[in-house]
């Protein structure tokens, strides 16, 4: 029988449990489908902590890469053996197969392995959302991204190049801080041991950023406000170091009429067709070379909990993948 990561409480990585969970033959509208490699996001321990609230007992994960194995009643744009993959739930990932809705998971490309699909498309995707959507990104802006060697750090830094912006990232180390420049940072901060906010302002010759990409939360939320220009956005997409202070209004109008946004990749890809165009254009900026994925680290599924424990130590750069 098919075995999964399962908990019934919320909590640390302990509380993880590899066990038989048989997903059942495919509903209507439904795939069954194998999974041959599983994305590690650090939403997933948003889950896992209960940060992110979900009905208990229940799966985890959001992201993998399979094959399908067999159709629901209704299903008529698949075919069994189809490699296909998908970033945006159902939560149930962190399994060896799953039961999907047809209409929320994509072809892979021939050119794209199992493992690169479940890596980069949920952190692709956000990577797309926040720098065509959330903000438009033009060439010749100054940008800047915070946990720049993160998993969508890595790739949102060489799509922004890709797009012709100037990009700042800061990082934890010096060790990322080269692996953030090797991906299209085109300056680095170690906000460990550096003012973040008033190097941004030496770099831009006091002018600021017109948009701040933020994953790290309660460590760098105040400095990302004062590193951006009258009128600039503040994008909170993440709460790495815990959740953010809650924000004064009336500070945002002190520091330049800023704006201040949380966005979620769910909300820019509620839409079938959207979720078509994130998964093409991400597609072809890998195809080009613009933007390469590198694995870093691998774990067996039934791992998931020592997976959890790094990716919450930092001790992770770019992406990272269970193997069911």
């Amino acid at each position: 029988m098919p075995r999964a990561i399962r908990f019934y409480e919320t909590g640390g990585p302990q509380v993880l449990r590899f066990e038989e969970s048989d997903p059942g033959r495919p509903g209507s509208g439904q795939v069954r489908v194998r999974h041959t490699a599983i994305g590690l996001n650090y939403i997933d321990t948003y889950h896992r902590s209960g940060l992110y609230p979900l009905p208990l007992p229940s799966g985890l994960g959001l992201e993998a890469a399979g094959v399908v194995e067999e159709l629901g009643e209704g299903v008529v744009q698949w075919k069994v053996g189809d490699r296909i993959a998908y970033a945006t739930g159902p939560v149930g990932a962190y399994s060896q197969a799953a039961n999907l809705p047809a209409n929320r998971i994509v072809a892979v490309p021939d050119s794209v392995s199992d493992e690169l699909a479940a890596a980069m498309l949920l952190k692709g995707m956000t990577a797309w959302y926040l720098l065509l959507r959330t903000h438009v990104v033009r060439p010749g802006e100054t940008i800047l991204f915070h946990a720049a060697a993160g998993g969508v750090g890595l790739l949102a830094c060489q799509w922004a190049k890709h797009l012709g912006a100037t990009v700042i990232g800061t990082t934890g180390s010096d060790a990322k801080a080269e692996l953030a420049r090797a991906h299209g940072c085109d300056h680095v901060i170690v906000y460990t041991r550096e003012d973040f906010a008033r190097r941004v302002r030496q770099l831009t010759g006091g002018a600021g950023v017109p948009v701040v990409y933020d994953s790290v939360g309660r460590d760098t939320f105040d400095g990302s406000l004062d590193c951006l220009a009258p009128l600039g956005l503040m994008v909170s997409f993440g709460n790495a170091s815990g959740p953010p202070p809650p924000v004064d209004l009336g500070m945002l109008a002190l520091r330049g009429s800023l704006f201040v946004t949380r966005p979620t990749l769910m909300t820019y890809t509620t839409r079938d067709e959207d979720l078509g165009e994130a998964a093409r254009a991400l597609f072809e900026v890998v195809a080009a070379g613009a933007v390469k994925v590198e694995i870093h680290q691998r774990y067996a599924l039934a791992d998931a909990a020592r997976a959890h424990e790094d990716l919450e130590a930092r001790k992770t750069s770019g992406a990272s993948v269970l193997i069911p």
